[in-house]
């Protein structure tokens, strides 16, 4: 199965967020390289929020081109099988940290962003992570920073979209 199959069996099997939802599926059917960087209309993302094991803490890395913290994720690979390998290679990449694990139920949230041209829009596939009880974070290339924060910080830091995603994951945890 291609990574865009994937991403729309995905889609089609997520139940929140229904407007959203089909703007994701008019887009992939609209272009068909929507899946990758190239394409100027837009394309899918695909990231993850870290929570620690004792799930009172989430990792967020300080992005070096936006200058803000945000949950590890980015552009699909060729190698990617599917979109929560995407999330997973993400977040294992920019955390660091190995032996994450996907919380079950698929993805967490949807969130559509602007870009800066030449593209438009990033739809981002939201999943979330547990770290394993010996995790230990690293810095990545596309980062300043990379720190644990209490669930009652992240909304002193990060914008709406990661509130919106943490409180999604709490509620899924």
């Amino acid at each position: 199965m291609s990574l865009y199959d994937d991403a729309v069996l995905v889609l089609k099997g997520y139940e929140d967020q229904g407007d959203l939802r089909q703007a994701y599926l008019d887009h992939l059917a609209a272009h068909p390289d929507g899946m990758w960087k190239a394409c100027e209309a837009g394309h899918i993302t695909a990231s993850a929020l870290v929570i620690d094991p004792s799930r009172e803490r989430v990792l967020l890395t300080l992005h070096k081109k936006l200058r803000m913290w945000l949950q590890m994720g980015g552009h699909c690979e060729a190698q990617d099988s599917s979109l929560t390998a995407a999330a997973l290679r993400e977040a294992t990449e920019e955390s660091g940290i190995t032996g994450l694990s996907l919380l079950p139920g698929g993805p967490v949230r949807l969130d559509r962003h602007p870009i800066p041209a030449p593209c438009n829009w990033h739809f981002d596939v939201q999943y979330a992570v547990l770290a394993p009880p010996d995790a230990e974070h690293a810095i990545s290339d596309e980062s300043l920073d990379v720190r644990w924060f209490a669930y009652d910080e992240v909304a002193d830091v990060a914008d709406e979209s990661v509130v919106r995603l943490l409180e999604a994951t709490r509620a899924r945890l």
